[in-house]
């Protein structure tokens, strides 16, 4: 099979607005970025307000390998095989981070006959969004060392800064720096780091705001440090807010592209899935709902990460519900979670997860189970996708079939996008199509108004799995701090690891009897929600051995090649 990329380049393109028209976005409500990428207006959600919303999917997966199981491929070839079977359908995926992209990861565009085009533009500058929020971030970060160096008026305690500063690109060397050496001129010396750009608050903010008015108010309310006599300081406090929202105005506007079935997809915004929320905009799939019969969403890593923090954080800051779930899994995920075999990303996989293995299979199914449970517990309807990979066999995939559909899932259906785009989704599609048009009984976990320990220990308990919670003294401190100060009633956003069901990556399958250490815990006022430490969450990537950006290059006829 070719390439992700040869196929990509491969493909014929329409241009943006031919595709924008047909879904009903007017040409003036569009900003054109060349022929094949745009920007769509907020003027157009005021037009099409009295129009219904079409049918809401999120698409989460199962506890992840390392190398992801195609969520992405699956929520574009979702919504491909939605529009084969008449329905108009819409993608809304987050952008990727420069960092994964020249890193582990490679690409985040889809793969194979389910992708989002042109791949490169969609994989590497965008529109510059990312940039933008690099450059409102390191704006404030300026601004906190500009005041200290000239007075201090706030009485900021240098030891208690919280915002560091950003950069797209994963270098493990900037996680922790020393800043202001040199002379008197060139600012006070004190400990800092660099983040990556997706783990910005800013991002965050982007990814929630409604509007102007709310991306300016949330920008008011980042909390940047603590003063000396424990306030909190924020960016409205040190007057950069209103530079920060100048400078993020045009990165609001949601993103559009178009698929190689030439569907219009939603790409914008990119928040980290464990600090943050992991899902792309509310003004995306505002949108993207006033144009569509269906649209498909992707929530980051699994449904006890992304998913849970889409209807908990997202769906609350909305309003908006899901109509169903996509659950994506694979043969290969649910074999290393019989805890036989390890993947390592950047090594051959075990040949024992290319071979069928139906004992181990069966010993990695619970983990499945689990997440069948998760969904449930938000009472929204769940569709297992088997997406399916070339080392599958039959056998299996009737295995998983068959154990989903014995826990309660109202289909489980393989999936075919990567190597046949809709007409392999089509299957999965009529199984959505089933499950939406079921009456909505969605539900929380937890109340706002209930305490900080108690939203957390729902979460640990209800999507975990967790025997209970432990809090560090540190952890109780910041809480009786965040009540003070009012931000208890905030929903809460757990920073855990991806690769298990629990806090600890080493545990696989359905973890039981575990308790989840609270390490430490932060806000995020801007973007509206508490965030709980549950160990060490690196918001700096670092770059492999052999980093995909070894890869990437021009060929004589300045084409990109090596991307994936």
């Amino acid at each position: 099979m070719q390439s992700d990329l040869a196929i990509a380049q491969a493909a014929p393109l329409r241009p943006i607005a031919e595709i924008a028209q047909q879904y009903g976005v007017l040409a003036d409500e569009l900003i054109p970025f060349g022929h094949t990428m745009a920007k769509v207006r907020l003027s157009m959600l005021a037009r099409l307000q009295a129009r219904p919303n079409g049918k809401y999917i999120d698409v989460t997966g199962i506890t992840p390998t390392p190398l992801g199981e195609g969520k992405t491929v699956t929520t574009i070839g979702l919504t491909l095989g939605l529009n084969k079977l008449g329905a108009k359908a819409i993608t809304c995926i987050r952008q990727p981070s420069l960092g994964p992209v020249f890193g582990i990861k490679g690409g985040a565009a889809g793969g194979g006959f389910s992708q989002v085009v042109p791949m490169e533009d969609f994989n590497l500058h965008l529109t510059g969004d990312n940039h933008a929020v690099s450059i409102a971030h390191n704006l404030l970060a300026a601004f906190i060392d500009n005041h200290l160096h000239h007075g201090n008026a706030i009485g900021i305690d240098p030891r208690r800064i919280m915002w560091r500063h950003v950069v797209d690109v994963s270098d493990r060397a900037l996680r922790n720096v020393v800043i202001g050496l040199g002379t008197r001129d060139d600012g006070i010396p004190r400990q800092s780091g660099f983040d990556i750009t997706v783990a910005s608050e800013c991002m965050a903010i982007l990814a929630l705001a409604r509007d102007l008015k709310d991306l300016r108010a949330r920008l008011g309310r980042i909390i940047v440090a603590v003063t000396n006599d424990n306030r909190p300081v924020t960016a409205e406090d040190l007057r950069c807010a209103g530079a920060m929202a100048v400078l993020l105005k045009e990165a609001l506007l949601p993103n559009i592209m178009q698929t190689l079935e030439h569907t219009l997809c939603f790409v914008h915004a990119g928040p980290f899935a464990n600090i943050a929320h992991g899902n792309s905009s509310i003004l995306a799939d505002q949108m993207a709902l006033k144009l569509g019969d269906y649209v498909v969403t992707e929530s980051g890593f699994g449904a006890d990460c992304g998913m849970e923090k889409f209807m908990h954080i997202k769906c609350r800051a909305s309003g908006m519900q899901p109509d169903a779930v996509c659950l994506v899994a694979s043969v290969r995920a649910l074999k290393m979670h019989s805890g036989d075999f390890r993947v390592v990303a950047g090594k051959p996989l075990d040949k024992g997860l290319l071979s069928e293995d139906l004992d181990a299979l069966r010993r990695g199914m619970p983990n499945l189970i689990k997440h069948i449970e998760n969904v449930q517990a938000f009472g929204v309807p769940v569709v297992v996708a088997i997406n399916r990979f070339p080392s599958d066999s039959e056998r299996e995939h009737a295995l998983i079939q068959e154990c989903a559909m014995a826990a309660g899932a109202d289909d489980a259906v393989v999936s075919d996008v990567h190597a046949r785009g809709g007409e392999g989704g089509t299957a999965l599609a009529r199984a959505i199509m089933k499950a939406a048009a079921k009456p909505s009984a969605f539900k929380l976990l937890y109340e706002l108004e209930q305490p900080i320990e108690q939203k957390i220990e729902a979460v640990a308990r209800g999507i975990y799995g967790a025997h209970g919670v432990s809090f560090s003294a540190e952890a109780r401190k910041q809480i009786t701090w965040l009540n003070q100060y009012g931000f208890g009633n905030l929903p809460v956003c757990i920073a855990k690891t991806h690769l298990s069901l629990s806090h600890d990556p080493n545990l696989k399958g359905r973890p039981t009897g575990f308790t989840v250490p609270v390490k430490d815990v932060r806000v995020s006022a801007g973007a509206g929600f508490i965030y709980a430490l549950t160990g060490d969450i690196r918001t700096m990537p670092g770059l492999p051995s052999v980093p995909a950006g070894c890869h990437v290059d021009l060929d004589e006829h300045g084409n990109v090649v090596g991307l994936f």
